[in-house]
């Protein structure tokens, strides 16, 4: 199906290769997971699966990849896209018309096919994705997570033999990323589709792939079956982190196989009181936050308040008003009724350039905040539109972003670019508002972000995280407030929340059934030494 012969690439201007002397294949109706650190090549490998590469990004090639057959230096992405899709990390990208049923129907239109069979495979495939209720709806009244499915849904609809997606659920709720990995592994199974998944969110996926590609940054390639290669891989699920600390074996991918091998050790927990420092001063509220964007109202009377020490994690399905709720707390979208308060001064009262002082706003493209020919020259922007005292190079060494300072924002990895957004949003503020900051990165850089919030937060800051991450919420936050239809349905202490939900619940309360258990390192700390930590038979 999918052959990859010695590949290497270099992006125009690079120093270093994306890509070096790849060579795999990819057999018909398999199911390919690829992971890696953020920069080892993933999105680049992807995108050279389907011809954007080198056709589209121009560059320096070698070697050779044939899909059906036909090889992608030598056949265009257009003749490609009838045998072998492709969906972006950034479904924005992607869109070439404004309404769903329109968008899903461009490719369609394009390979020239019957309107009686467009017609079937328009509903099946809105069906399939969940996306009837959206046809008639504008893309730019949609949700980031609904404008994934329809990218989805507008590559299915041209019923390719091959797919390659790349982080297909990475702006989508517990339960979307359920249902667009449920299609996946039944178009996989039922219809044989070639499936090669690009993801960071490892927990969503390894149970159903048939072989996992681990990519190094130097080149290097980890390859076989999934628990052969989560063995050794530096990239891994909060569960796999588990297994191999406490010896588990054979390696567990789902929660079933974790809580056998848990269940004899739940009596010897003794978990411990994770505090988190008390709350100061009143940072951020909103009183009867009220917004209609496109004549529907979006957010219906949210009340909220924020103090500074407090990291608070905004979750809900996609479409319930989370991003909305930080552009109106940020001044970007104007209330029906209501106010926002930051740090003591109304938002809709005050120019946005004053808000912009006391919160730093990161969205959900990090990319469209940076514009300058350097890292340094971002920060320097930054710095003198604050009317800050700070050099440069103090706020880069406080982001660990010294290594980028002279690098082009355009030619990071999405991993590094977010770091450098989050330092140009956030330099000089004591509010953060994080609209999905851990689109795109690894779980190094989830890592690093969480140390980096709880660093903020001992030092008085407030943050507001939207995410759909429930492993990310279980590392950094002290709160979570659930949205539902524009209305604050929920709003408690983070172990409380997640511990008693059926959905919003990282993998190890999954596992250990424990609310003061959210993390890996949380059932290290609760096992006593001498419990027993082998495999079951």
């Amino acid at each position: 199906m999918i052959s990859v012969e010695a590949l290497g690439y270099r992006y125009p201007g690079a120093a270093a290769p994306a890509l070096r002397g790849l060579s795999f294949e990819v057999g018909d109706g398999e199911m390919l997971l690829v992971a890696g650190n953020s920069g080892s090549g993933k999105s680049t490998l992807a995108r050279a699966l389907v011809g954007l590469v080198p056709h589209f990004h121009g560059g320096e090639m070698s070697g050779r990849v044939t899909v059906c057959g036909q090889d992608t230096r030598g056949t265009p992405p257009r003749a490609l896209a009838g045998v072998c899709g492709f969906v972006s990390q950034d479904p924005e990208s992607q869109a070439v018309v404004d309404r769903v049923e329109d968008e899903i129907a461009f490719t369609m239109e394009n390979l020239g096919l019957d309107p009686t069979l467009m017609r079937k495979r328009m509903e099946e495939t809105l069906d399939a994705l969940g996306l009837a209720p959206l046809r008639e709806r504008a893309l730019a009244t949609l949700s980031g997570g609904e404008r994934q499915r329809v990218a989805i849904a507008a590559v299915l609809a041209a019923q390719p033999r091959a797919l390659v997606l790349d982080e297909p659920t990475s702006q989508l709720d517990p339960q979307s990323a359920e249902e667009v990995i449920g299609v996946l592994a039944r178009l996989n199974a039922d219809l044989g589709l070639t499936v090669v998944l690009v993801e960071h969110r490892l927990e969503r996926v390894v149970q159903i792939a048939d072989r996992m590609f681990v990519l190094g940054g130097d080149g290097g390639l980890l390859a076989g079956p999934v628990r052969d290669v989560l063995e050794r891989s530096p990239v891994a699920p909060p569960l796999a982190v588990l297994a191999r600390a406490l010896g588990w074996r054979p390696l567990p991918l789902t929660i079933r196989e974790g809580r056998a091998f848990a269940a004899p050790l739940r009596s010897s927990l003794r978990p411990r009181a994770n505090g988190h420092p008390v709350p100061g001063e009143e940072l951020v509220r909103a009183e009867g936050l009220r917004v209609a964007l496109g004549g529907r109202e979006v957010l219906r009377g949210i009340d909220l308040s924020v103090a500074a020490g407090e990291t608070v994690a905004i979750v809900g399905r996609n479409g319930s008003g989370k991003t909305t709720l930080l552009r109106s707390l940020v001044g970007l979208v104007r209330p029906l009724a209501g106010r926002a308060i930051i740090a003591g001064s109304d938002t809709a009262r005050v120019a946005v350039e004053l808000t912009a002082r006391a919160a730093g706003y990161l969205p959900q493209d990090p990319g469209s905040l940076l514009f300058k020919e350097s890292v340094r020259d971002e920060i320097a922007f930054t710095i003198a539109g604050r009317g800050l005292r700070a050099r440069p190079e103090e706020v880069l060494a406080e982001h660990g972003i010294e290594a980028f300072a002279g690098r082009d924002p355009r030619d990071l990895s999405a991993g590094e670019r977010l770091r450098v957004a989050l330092a140009a949003a956030t330099a000089g503020t004591r509010v953060w508002l994080l609209d999905e900051p851990t689109r795109g990165i690894d779980y190094a850089g989830k890592g690093r972000l969480a140390a980096d919030l709880a660093r903020r937060r001992a030092e008085g800051k407030a943050v507001l995280l939207v995410t759909h991450d429930v492993e990310l919420i279980a590392q950094c936050a002290t709160r979570v407030v659930l949205l539902a239809e524009g209305t604050v349905v929920l709003d408690g202490p983070v172990r409380e929340v997640l511990g008693e939900s059926a959905l919003f619940s990282s993998q190890m309360n999954k596992i250990w059934g424990d609310r003061r258990i959210l993390t890996p390192s949380d059932a290290l700390a609760a096992l006593e030494p001498g419990a027993l930590i082998g495999g079951v038979q």
